[in-house]
């Protein structure tokens, strides 16, 4: 037979999910009422002797009873008999601790109002004792809770030995937590903290072991198996070396996000993750100037081609922020456009983005969503930008990337658009590989088009962003999941890496200083060597390299070089006021002679001969090296 569920989802003395739940609140307060009595009998053994004691009671029955009747009835009345004690925190302990002190005052005039000797000094000793009865049946309720609790644990699971990172506000809630949460299958061996007055203090009982540099030591003492960093408020610099130290143990890493992604202090456990990439590669947060940026995008209609890739979708759920008139989002590839478009309309139901399907390449198309929309202000991010594609398939490329940039700059124009914004890449500069040569064609048509229209033209170059569609990061840990081994072209190859949300932002806070034929460049911060990248991933994912899982080295692919430039030689770069964009100077561009090149460029895309369209390339794009050492890897590196 069921018994009745209570508030806390226990039933018949278990909880909801089977442990034994020691006692119900209906036993303390049987426990309490009988506190009173024994409190009583204790105090007038202290204070005179025990037959004493038992002539005080028999004498004073009402009196006693009318003790309990106040005590018990005031715990009631507040809720401490609805309080999940086993479970309980700080708040709980304070509310039982006030009302002790209501009642024991209530219990000294009871006293003091009786008219036998001695009354007064019996009461003050009673409510004192009743109130520890009261506090320690509760601590004695949580301290057994939790004993048989870890016991029957311990026949089910090994707990695993924990080291906490950090010894501040978060770590003491994460302690709490991991303390109440069943789930939690952990045993906290100690702290690590840099801070010399925390050295050798306890935290509930726990010792805080040592510094940051202590840590391998220590983990292989104690033989620690996860690691987690809980230092939400921590620079990054300190985090991400932290994470370093961290990796050359053999422990399982994990680490609770920094503060501006925790959703809710309440729920820290909840929201621990395993240390990822982007950890060990994020910078501080973007600070932007929101009113400018509020200035150009509020009330106009922005439209964003590829507004379903990579960076376009991010640039989407950022411009979303400033309040547009309209976003118009167009993209070839419908399924990344719909679920963009699902996420945006749940965010903004008020100013739901419109989604166009089309292609940059269809000149008639774009007029038509010209013409209808007639925007303000234009982020062209579509292109093909996969490098290896790119040069089996350079015909597609140029058809893509040049001529459907021109096209939309030839739309942004007619249509008055008053500022379009390009994304450009770090491989435009001295560019190798096809896809870079083409980006750069495209930044010459936008300086070119600023020499004669009324619209600001302007570019933001930038280099790899994190996660995004075809980068480096996905294609290892696909190879990691498959057991290896993952594939780098080149020990020495290096690339600069960016966030996708603080390229976008960025993108945002350049578009802001544009007044037309400007090369704006990101800084990216210093270059990652793409093997120490691997490296890091394979330890991450809990697996040792060169052990576990292998490092192939096999060569650079066609097209792609050592190390990427944001800058040309010709290009100087003067500050703007925010201290991560810079503006690149403009190369002067003959436009007639760049009209004729386009012209032999698309009948060059035309034909079935990619050699033919690299030579065309070449011509248009002087800074144009075709790579002579062409690999047949066709392994994927970013």
């Amino acid at each position: 037979m069921k018994g009745k569920e209570g508030k806390n989802g226990t039933e018949n003395g278990f909880t909801s999910d089977g442990k034994i739940c020691i006692f119900r609140n209906r036993y303390l307060l049987l426990i309490d009422a009988l506190s009173v009595w024994i409190a009583y009998l204790l105090s007038c053994s202290v204070i005179f002797n025990a037959s004493f004691a038992g002539h005080f009671i028999l004498d004073h029955f009402r009196l006693i009873f009318l003790t309990m009747v106040v005590f018990c009835g005031l715990l009631y009345a507040v809720g401490c008999y609805s309080v999940m004690w086993v479970y309980s925190g700080t708040k709980d302990y304070l509310m039982l601790i006030r009302v002790c002190l209501i009642a024991s005052v209530s219990a000294v005039l009871l006293n003091y109002v009786a008219d036998y000797p001695y009354c007064l000094k019996i009461g003050i000793v009673t409510a004192c004792l009743i109130s520890g009865l009261v506090s320690g049946a509760r601590m004695a309720v949580r301290a057994l809770h939790h004993m048989i609790t870890e016991r029957s644990l311990s026949y089910d699971l090994k707990e695993k030995r924990l080291l906490i990172v950090g010894a501040g506000a978060a770590a003491t809630i994460l302690l709490r937590d991991i303390g109440n949460n069943d789930h939690l299958n952990y045993h906290v061996i100690g702290f690590i903290d840099d801070d010399p007055q925390k050295k050798n203090a306890r935290i509930s009982g726990i010792r805080v072991m040592g510094g940051r540099y202590d840590i391998p030591r220590i983990c292989d003492a104690y033989k620690i198996d996860d690691i987690l960093i809980a230092l939400p408020s921590a620079p990054r610099q300190d985090r991400k070396e932290i994470i370093e130290i961290c990796n050359e143990t053999d422990c399982t890493v994990k680490i609770l996000p920094s503060i501006d992604q925790i959703i809710d202090r309440s729920s820290l456990p909840n929201q621990i993750r395993k240390v990822q990439i982007e950890d060990l590669l994020e910078r501080d947060p973007i600070q932007l100037d929101n009113q400018k940026i509020s200035g150009y995008i509020e009330n106009d209609v922005i439209l964003v081609t590829g507004g379903g890739g990579s960076i376009g979708s991010e640039l989407c759920r950022q411009i979303m922020r400033f309040q547009p008139a309209k976003l118009v989002i167009f993209d070839i590839y419908e399924n990344n456009a719909y679920n963009l478009q699902m996420e945006l309309n749940r965010m903004y139901p008020d100013n739901k983005p419109e989604v166009v399907i089309g292609s940059v390449r269809d000149m008639p198309r774009l007029e038509d969503v010209f013409e209808k929309y007639r925007p303000d202000i234009v982020f062209h991010a579509a292109a093909h930008k996969h490098v290896p594609l790119m040069e089996d398939s350079p015909g597609e490329a140029v058809k893509n990337n040049v001529f459907g940039t021109l096209n939309v700059v030839k739309c942004a124009d007619r249509y008055g658009v008053k500022r379009f914004v390009m994304i450009s890449t770090d491989k435009a500069v001295n560019p190798t590989n096809i896809m870079g040569a083409t980006k750069r064609i495209c930044e010459m048509i936008v300086q070119c088009m600023q020499q004669k229209s009324k619209t600001e033209f302007a570019v933001v170059r930038f280099g790899n962003v994190l996660g995004s569609n075809g980068s480096v990061i996905p294609l290892f840990k696909m190879q990691i999941e498959q057991g290896g081994p993952v594939t780098v072209t080149d020990k020495r190859i290096t690339r600069f890496f960016m966030t996708i949300p603080e390229a976008a932002q960025l993108v945002l806070q350049a578009a802001s200083y544009a007044k037309g034929g400007e090369i704006f460049v990101l800084d990216m911060g210093e270059p990652v060597k793409i093997y120490d990248l691997a490296r890091n991933l394979i330890k991450l994912s809990g697996y040792r390299p060169d052990v576990d899982i292998k490092i192939d080295i096999c060569g650079l692919r066609p097209g792609e070089k050592l190390y990427e430039e944001l800058l040309m030689d010709e290009e100087g770069l003067t500050n703007t006021s925010h201290h991560k964009i810079f503006i690149g100077k403009p190369i002067d561009i003959q436009q007639d002679q760049l009209m004729r090149q386009l012209d032999e460029l698309y009948q060059a895309a035309s034909s079935d001969d990619p050699e033919h369209v690299k030579d065309v390339v070449a011509k248009v794009v002087p800074t144009y090296v075709r790579n002579p050492k062409e690999s047949d890897s066709e392994q994927m590196v970013g």
